[in-house]
């Protein structure tokens, strides 16, 4: 979209024989919703959300070791807790009102060069040539591996599983978050219409098992570990009322070669901690559109947005195993570091900062300011 707004001729290749979303809830950060801004579509987004003033993270003993108020960072500042779908919405209709060419049903498996490429999908078809191809794919991307071969992207050993549920207005407000020790994190945002996204981190070795296994007995964990959301997980009568998440650490090196660019978590998939992906994705589409005409121009495209993404990725890495992990070093680095830290003045504003998802080694561009 923002592509076709600047006169370039776009197709959109999508691999669902209809126009989808997956998931559950995600947040939409400053960041993010700067990046709707520069869309033309925050008013609308804002419309399907919740507002988030803060962020819980509490331990079993009562310990805070994230605790975080957007007004920290700046006065009138929030989040916005959206369903997936809603986002989906917004984007898709705002895509279909540019005339973009979109074309379903098209999982693109190969092409014949990296330079004006025609690209082939699973039933043979084949479309191209094009000038410029944004691979945005996700986490799991099946091409980034033929355009960057040595790029690697291991899946973290600890997923999540996600389902939405309607809440009263104790659970407005906030993402809140229940910890026992590193092995256990639950949490609760709300995503707007009075619904909520609620998920339980596992360890993606065990989804399968937790799936296949006595969901009162899980049931009966979950409000051992946070009572208050008796009438959210009341609402769950299976397995199946949740969707699995898994997520990958992705190292990729240049993202773009010839005429690919990979953007989103195909780039820079990272694990949840941060609450990142999608307003990294959001922002790497405004400033493609805005710096690239030409393929030449991606190298440095690069550059610009490394200056932001790649601290995510060394945040991510470095935060996960105190969050989701086995054993008690990684709480007890946690409780540590953060307790204190979400307490600290001035130590309490670079929390916020680097949680708005606004932390960049450069100059944020004018147009991705709050």
């Amino acid at each position: 979209m923002a592509l076709a707004r600047r006169g370039h001729s776009v197709v959109l290749l999508e691999a669902f024989e209809t126009p989808r979303p997956r998931g559950s809830g995600l947040l939409l950060q400053p960041s993010g919703l700067a990046a709707m801004r520069a869309l033309g579509l925050k008013e609308a987004i804002l419309a399907r959300g919740a507002r988030v003033e803060r962020l819980e993270g509490r331990d079993l003993a009562g310990r805070e070791p994230m605790r975080m108020a957007y007004s920290t960072w700046r006065p009138g500042a929030f989040g916005l807790g959206v369903h997936r779908a809603s986002l989906f919405d917004v984007l898709f209709q705002a895509v279909q009102a540019v005339g973009i060419d979109v074309r379903t049903g098209a999982a693109i498996t190969g092409f014949d060069a990296l330079t004006s490429p025609t690209l082939a999908d699973a039933t043979g078809r084949r479309h191209g040539p094009f000038d410029l191809v944004v691979v945005a794919d996700g986490s799991a991307s099946s091409l980034r591996a033929k355009v960057r071969p040595r790029a690697r992207a291991p899946i973290y050993p600890w997923g999540a599983v996600w389902a939405n549920a309607t809440a009263g207005p104790a659970f407005e407000g906030a993402l809140r978050q229940r910890y026992d020790r590193s092995e256990v994190m639950a949490g609760v945002l709300p995503i707007g219409g009075g619904e909520v996204s609620f998920f339980w981190s596992l360890p993606v070795r065990s989804m399968e098992t937790w799936a296949a296994g006595d969901f009162t007995v899980w049931r009966d964990r979950v409000l051992g570990v946070w009572p208050q959301v008796e009438q959210i997980v009341a609402q769950f009568t299976g397995p199946e009322a949740f969707s699995q998440a898994v997520y990958r650490d992705v190292s990729v090196g240049r993202w773009c070669a010839g005429a690919f660019v990979l953007i989103g978590d195909a780039a820079h998939g990272t694990s949840p901690q941060l609450g990142q992906g999608a307003n990294l994705g959001l922002i790497d589409a405004v400033e493609l559109a805005a710096r690239v005409e030409h393929p030449e121009d991606l190298p440095r495209y690069q550059r610009v947005r490394r200056l932001q993404t790649a601290p995510y990725q060394l945040f991510s890495r470095a935060l996960t195993p105190l969050f989701q992990s086995a054993g008690p070093l990684g709480p007890w680095v946690r409780n540590a570091l953060f307790t204190p830290l979400a307490q600290a003045p001035l130590l309490d504003r670079i929390a916020a900062t680097t949680l708005t998802g606004m932390f960049r080694l450069g100059l944020t561009p004018p147009d991705l300011r709050p």
